[in-house]
């Protein structure tokens, strides 16, 4: 099966090489020489622009960094679904706007072609192992046309439902993972206040009633956990400006269906906050230092 890979950084770049390990022929592009080097060194093809990687591919996966870049590569004039074979399956791994992912779906079954948005989870770790889990959205056939890609890539796929759910799941999922986040570093900054150790406070609270994946498997404070971010120098994860982004996407769609987030919002402030204050590109957890006004 021949495919096109679209956007191979931290993300994409591990989650193209195990398509490749799977014995599939794939081209790739994207804007890095240096993440296009990765590629090829991996067993990759190399091409110079999407549209040459999408020529006769049997299946195009974009795994881009906003909305707008995904509004860019498939629509338009110049667009690939005015470009590329309508025979094509096309698997958007982008996390973007519902509304944007539903409006790009549209547009794609107009001209002929099958679309799942598939945003995922599991961060770069995830990807490398390739052990994501998938988020879908679009039609069921389209997503068992997928499933042997997606298998070689994550280790759960979920149906959400209609095109632009797999989005709305994601959105969800991950403005709970940052109020999380923060919940989790305050209660352990409070207990450190109080001369507790980080590890004893953090061990009796996984076994307790406020135990959640952050505290369990992610812990931001330094020390605790050898294998996390945060005994890392808060290197490598998922950054704070990504957090930050997928906050706004969550508080944008509330605010187009007029429902209640303030958890939502006053997270992707203190997140905003602590961006600005140069951690941007840090991973999330590192909001354990965050100093609130």
């Amino acid at each position: 099966m021949k495919v096109a890979f679209l956007g191979l950084g931290n993300m994409g770049l591990p989650m193209a090489l195990n398509l490749i390990k799977a014995g599939h022929q794939v081209h790739g592009f994207d804007l890095v020489q240096s993440q296009l080097d990765a590629f090829k060194a991996g067993g990759g093809i190399p091409v110079q622009s999407a549209t040459e990687a999408a020529k006769d591919a049997d299946v195009i996966i974009s795994m881009l960094p906003a909305s707008r870049h995904v509004e860019a590569l498939y629509l338009g004039d110049a667009g690939l679904l005015a470009t590329a074979n309508p025979k094509a399956l096309l698997i958007d791994c982008s996390t973007i706007s519902p509304k944007v992912s539903q409006a790009v779906a549209a547009a794609a079954k107009i001209k002929g072609f099958a679309m799942i948005d598939a945003p995922v989870s599991g961060g770069t770790a995830g990807a490398q192992a390739g052990t994501l889990t998938f988020m879908v959205g679009g039609d069921a056939s389209a997503l068992e046309c997928a499933r042997p890609l997606l298998e070689k890539m994550g280790k759960n796929i979920f149906h959400a439902g209609a095109s632009g759910s797999g989005q709305t799941v994601k959105v969800c999922n991950n403005m709970l993972l940052g109020i999380q986040m923060l919940g989790t570093s305050e209660a352990l900054r409070l207990g450190i206040a109080n001369g507790m150790d980080p590890k004893v406070l953090s061990d009796i609270m996984s076994k307790s009633s406020g135990r959640n994946w952050a505290l369990e498997l992610y812990n931001p404070c330094p020390g605790v956990m050898e294998s996390a971010p945060s005994s890392k120098g808060y290197a490598g994860g998922f950054g704070v400006d990504l957090m930050l982004k997928d906050l706004g996407l969550a508080t944008e769609n509330a605010g187009d269906l007029e429902a209640s987030v303030p958890l939502g919002e006053l997270s992707r402030k203190l997140y905003e906050a602590h961006s600005k204050a140069g951690n941007g590109q840090l991973d999330f957890s590192s909001v354990f230092n965050l100093k609130a006004d």
